[in-house]
């Protein structure tokens, strides 16, 4: 299911490059959910599970990655700097530049245990695995949106 399908609120529908509405520019965080996460090499990194949002600054700040398990059992996740991921609008899903192996050395957690977000320690550790800048400065640019192959995020 793409967020084109969550769209409950035709944000997205009959959208072309000219008309109004929000479109991979912006977007609502509901039609991201779920939405698959995969890496340049075409290996299935998992899904979107939740979009944490900075509330100091109001930026969004992590997507939570999902990989792994079945069923939702033994599932383990991750905390993607935002900046990290870049949207495939060709093909409706998220690029993350990380190898399948690399990401099973990432720190993670469980459902049942989630780190304390707001540690700086915990947060740089996070910027440092995924070569993201501070919290403060590169971290939350605000990049816009390009198509696959992209360096850019999604603004946020």
């Amino acid at each position: 299911m793409t967020y084109m399908d969550r769209d409950t609120l035709g944000m997205y529908k009959g959208r072309s490059s000219s008309s109004g509405g929000p479109g991979p520019e912006l977007m609502g965080s509901g039609t991201l959910v779920g939405e698959d996460v995969y890496n340049h090499k075409e290996q299935d990194l998992g899904d979107i599970k939740e979009i944490m949002l900075d509330m100091r600054t109001g930026e969004v700040a992590y997507a939570v990655l999902s990989f792994g398990g079945i069923l939702g059992m033994g599932e383990k996740l991750f905390a993607v700097p935002w900046e990290s991921l870049t949207l495939d609008t060709v093909n409706k899903r998220f690029l993350l530049d990380i190898d399948k192996d690399q990401l099973k050395t990432a720190p993670g957690f469980d459902k049942d245990h989630w780190p304390d977000m707001t540690s700086e320690d915990w947060a740089q550790q996070i910027r440092t695995f995924y070569g993201t800048g501070s919290r403060s400065g590169a971290a939350h640019s605000g990049r816009s949106t390009s198509g696959a192959g992209s360096s850019g995020g999604i603004a946020g």
